[in-house]
């Protein structure tokens, strides 16, 4: 059975399952307000090897919001986006030089709100190991590739919690190397690990 077959068949059972997730990273009250989300979708890009890896950012020092932080290659779909699939390619293209047609799509993942007001779609794909991606300065520092095995191992993920804008508000934190991933790039990583049957207890 090749990477592909074996993500999309435990993406499937983990469905099936109904594994408890997180529905948005916060619990802030204003998620379940009446506020419109705007739509948003990440590229959960797997590289084909013995040992796959993960496909991960790490966005400008010069950017307003979120500045230096990890992410998925992704953001805002945009009208002309025929779907959260196509808006997923389109940002990895843009941001990293990911070519489309170089990603096999396994499905999407679950959905995940944002207390910053963005209803975010993870895109799951398979793409060739070594391509020569080039970081979109204005928007990306760096790319770099984390075993996705240590990714999802619930082991690797610490649940902690602040207090910002006068509410409590819980979130998960990974180190790899020097690298910090946390916010709704864990969170994401926390769902995707129970739906692929890593862990099956909410944290």
């Amino acid at each position: 059975m090749t990477l592909s077959e074996r993500l999309r068949a435990a993406l499937i059972e983990g469905h099936r399952e109904g594994n408890a997730l997180l529905p948005a990273d916060t619990h802030d009250p204003r998620i379940d307000s009446d506020i419109v989300l705007a739509p948003a979708a990440v590229l959960v890009a797997i590289t084909e090897r013995p040992e796959p890896g993960l496909i991960l950012t790490q966005r400008s020092s010069s950017l307003r919001k979120h500045p230096g932080q990890v992410a998925f290659p992704g953001g805002r779909v945009d009208e002309s986006d025929p779907d959260e699939i196509a808006g997923a390619l389109r940002e990895a293209r843009e941001e990293i030089g990911l070519p489309p047609d170089r990603v096999q799509i396994i499905g999407i993942s679950d959905r995940y709100h944002t207390f910053t007001g963005f209803d975010i779609v993870p895109v799951l794909g398979v793409i060739p190991p070594d391509l020569p991606l080039v970081p979109q300065q204005s928007e990306v520092d760096d790319w770099f590739e984390l075993p996705l095995a240590f990714a999802l191992d619930p082991t690797n993920r610490v649940h902690k919690s602040m207090i910002f804008e006068g509410v409590e508000r819980h979130y998960y934190e990974i180190f790899w190397q020097d690298r910090r991933i946390w916010g709704v790039t864990a969170a994401i990583l926390a769902n995707l690990s129970r739906r692929l049957g890593y862990d099956r207890i909410a944290a």
